[in-house]
């Protein structure tokens, strides 16, 4: 059952369930404005986040409201995250060779090199929400939010997960749902 669904597209976001849809101008702004309803305290290092980690943190915090699923500093749940998109990691891939290219072949940021994986958008979202669960990055190349859903509904019909967090992002946008077992 999906219990709430958070989106987020250029200039726009939502949650589907509450009917929830405005625009905003910046995702740093945006940010700081959905605190402290939606996001329940400052995400850390937000600012040095890449665009994917940015997309999918709100769009899973989007999500949770929508499901009606509080979190807080330092309270662990056994909520599992999926997550795929259709490019792996391949812009932070190039952005850490390009910082390397322009820092004459010696040295690139450390922080590019963190996104350099599929999974960190994951990760970083799994760290801010203290998410316990599962974390499984899903990497299909064609149809990726229908497959990724399917694998989620599967996972929850065969393994004792209770709730999964499904997230789809990529530099464009995101989209996270909660989807729970029926009782």
């Amino acid at each position: 059952m999906i219990k709430g669904t958070g989106w987020i597209r250029p200039k726009k976001y939502g949650c589907q369930k509450l009917k929830i849809q405005a625009a905003y101008s910046d995702l740093k702004a945006l940010h700081n404005r959905l605190q402290p309803d939606i996001f329940k305290y400052p995400v850390e290092n937000f600012g040095r986040f890449d665009p994917v980690s940015k997309l999918a943190v709100i769009s899973i915090a989007l999500a949770l409201f929508d499901a009606k699923i509080t979190y807080a500093k330092g309270k662990k749940q056994p909520i599992s995250i999926l997550g795929s998109n259709s490019s792996g990691a391949r812009d932070a891939n190039l952005a850490y060779f390009n910082d390397y290219i322009a820092n004459g072949r010696t040295l690139a940021r450390g922080n590019l090199f963190i996104y350099t994986l599929p999974s960190s958008f994951l990760a970083e979202a799994a760290i801010h929400f203290g998410l316990t669960g599962k974390l499984i990055y899903l990497g299909f190349p064609e149809n990726a939010e229908q497959e990724s859903l399917k694998y989620a509904l599967n996972m929850l019909k065969d393994e004792p997960a209770k709730t999964i967090i499904l997230v789809n992002a990529d530099a464009e946008g995101a989209t996270a749902q909660v989807l729970q077992k029926s009782r």
